[in-house]
């Protein structure tokens, strides 16, 4: 990404990947340090299985038993590895199926896998384990992950320019289009709600390391202009990523959407007339204004005789 760790306070470019980007896979990658798709959709299995990550592949992979390739990531995997290991196919499909229900594993299979030279921290593995996630699944998660972060790298604007429109919802301008230093000082202050900090806080909080890494890379938001923002979508302009109009919090979806059709026959004369034509709320034009939206827009069309 050309920046480096302390730009954004992660050593990982990850932010904004599905399934990748999120504190919890983050750590994961930290830990694991994956070499090959292989290894990224063990991790992608690791991540929707249950008791397969915590107190379990993260404890023998800390201790040096085995790496990301070796544990057990999907459910698919066991049924290979023990037919490598020689056990017969209907046998390996039969400890499968009942390791990834969380039916843990009979005595008999346990035998057999000894008798196999499985490794006993294999065994103990399987008998931990609740609930895997499937081999075909994680691929298609990772083989997306990978389409994705290729625009991340190579064209960035329109990476950054499609995540923010899907995640318009949660995009505020008035924090976000305020440079890094704006954006930093929001990310400590919801750091410091410790665990009083809302839904909406933690989604905030991604779309900031998002917008964070994105100034690092020395890429800009234009200013949110009434006529050339779009209503809805973020767009990619010479002077920087230019938000929509309903990136202002307070300024719906409706009433952005509102004015755009307004504006197509021809500017606003006054306040009065975006109010009139747009049908927007005096609540939306204060919005508008605040953020100089409506710089040099007198508040009626009547004019003052007294100006003669």
């Amino acid at each position: 990404l050309g920046i480096k760790p302390e730009d954004i306070d992660c050593p990982i470019g990850v932010f904004g990947l599905p399934e990748f980007g999120t504190g919890f896979v983050r750590q994961m990658l930290i830990e694991t340090k994956p070499k090959t798709f292989t290894d990224l959709i063990q991790i992608s299995g690791l991540s929707h299985g249950t008791d397969v990550w915590l107190g379990n592949a993260q404890e023998l992979i800390k201790n040096g038993t085995c790496t990301i390739s070796e544990v057990i990531g999907t459910r698919d995997s066991i049924m290979i590895t023990l037919m490598y290991k020689g056990l017969p196919a209907k046998t390996a499909f039969k400890i499968m199926e009942d390791v990834r229900k969380g039916k843990g594993l009979k005595e008999e299979y346990e035998q057999v896998m000894r008798e196999n030279n499985v490794p006993e921290w294999y065994i103990e593995s399987c008998k931990k384990i609740k609930y895997m996630f499937p081999k075909a699944h994680a691929a298609a998660y990772v083989y997306s992950a990978l389409r994705i972060g290729w625009f991340k790298v190579y064209y960035p604007e329109a990476f950054y320019t499609a995540y923010f429109t899907v995640r318009a919802d949660d995009f505020d301008a008035e924090i976000m289009c305020k440079g890094p230093d704006v954006v930093r000082r929001n990310m400590e202050d919801i750091k410091r709600k410790g665990n009083e900090k809302t839904a909406k806080d933690t989604n905030i909080y991604t779309i900031l390391e998002i917008t964070l890494e994105m100034y690092a890379r020395g890429i800009k938001f234009a200013p949110i202009d009434l006529y050339k923002s779009d209503a809805l979508r973020f767009q990619i302009t010479p002077q920087g990523i230019r938000p929509p109009l309903n990136a202002l919090q307070g300024l719906g979806t409706a009433a952005a959407q509102s004015i755009a059709d307004a504006r197509m026959n021809g500017e606003f004369i006054s306040l009065d007339d975006l109010r009139m034509r747009a049908k927007v709320s005096k609540t939306v034009v204060e919005i508008l204004q605040k953020h100089g939206c409506l710089d040099g827009l007198p508040e009626s069309n009547q004019i003052s005789i007294f100006s003669y």
